[in-house]
């Protein structure tokens, strides 16, 4: 489905959560796979591995993961001890290529590392040694680096290990922070991922999010700016969902976006979105908006 984007992955950190049960929970991860874009992005400790192991249930299902649907998960820290070493970072691997059925990842994530410094995941022993050794391995295709913190992800960007880098929240209609990191990524020939293009939900039009911007509270000034986006998105006709996701599909320093769904209904609603033509008179009223505010703490 990329014609004139970037590739566009389903997000399933939530898949498994309790939202839904068992059975409706299997036929949404289905869904996953055979809605026809791009990819699917999950990681070791979503939903306690239940993301993973409904993932492969329906990869089990197909026979393999279908044609054209790129696989991504990530390593993450020992849930009990928080160790996050070379060994977990093995373990990590096992476990997620277990539950979910494959032998090899296209792209293999370093997840929040934040239970051990830059310095020891660099070191000989270390987090990153292992996945660049899977990596020659041939066991993942790319090897990246997934967090939120702008300053650690450049710092980890820095040591040349990784070919990709992945931030949420960071870049979006409402929150353009990360474009300096992006930007730099792209010039080093890293891939570019990124994640919630919606905010956590206010550029969605979410209920659940009014007032919140990535899980917070959001400023004033930013719930002024995006009124603002809204009224633009209004007049135009358009909603303001489609301009947040069209934003992040087809700015040139971002190859792909990571969308997070929670039901068939929003699977549904996504499709509508993508095929939303967003016109070139509406992105550049929005960029007369000038640069959003910010959330600060």
């Amino acid at each position: 489905m990329a014609g004139g984007r970037s590739a566009l992955y389903l997000g399933a950190s939530r898949l498994g959560d309790g939202r839904l049960d068992h059975e409706g929970s299997a036929r949404l991860a289905d869904a996953f796979m055979h809605a026809g874009f791009d990819g699917v992005d999950t990681s070791n400790n979503y939903t306690e591995g239940r993301s993973e192991a409904l993932l492969g249930a329906a990869i089990s299902s197909a026979g393999s993961v279908p044609d054209g649907v790129a696989l991504s998960t990530k390593a993450d820290a020992d849930p009990v001890t928080g160790a996050f070493d070379g060994d977990r970072v093995n373990r990590s691997f096992e476990e997620s290529t277990q539950r979910l059925g494959v032998d090899r990842l296209p792209l293999y994530l370093l997840h929040d590392p934040y239970s051990i410094t830059v310095k020891e995941a660099m070191s000989s022993g270390g987090a990153v040694e292992a996945l660049v050794q899977l990596r020659g391995q041939g066991l993942v295709g790319a090897v990246g680096i997934a967090a939120g913190p702008l300053p650690l992800l450049a710092e980890y960007l820095a040591t040349g290990a990784f070919d990709a880098v992945l931030s949420h929240n960071r870049f979006t209609l409402a929150d353009r922070s990360a474009a300096g990191l992006f930007a730099d990524a792209r010039a080093r020939g890293i891939t570019v991922v990124n994640a919630a293009p919606f905010g956590g939900g206010i550029l969605a039009g979410s209920a659940a999010s009014a007032g919140r911007y990535a899980y917070r509270p959001a400023s004033a000034a930013l719930l002024r700016w995006v009124g603002r986006l809204g009224d633009l998105c209004a007049s135009a006709g358009i909603p303001l969902a489609a301009a947040a996701l069209d934003f992040s599909l087809h700015h040139p320093d971002v190859d792909a976006t990571v969308v997070g769904i929670t039901s068939l209904q929003r699977l549904q609603e996504l499709r509508g979105l993508v095929n939303t033509p967003v016109p070139e008179e509406l992105r550049l009223a929005i960029a007369e908006l000038g640069d959003p505010p910010g959330n600060p703490p």
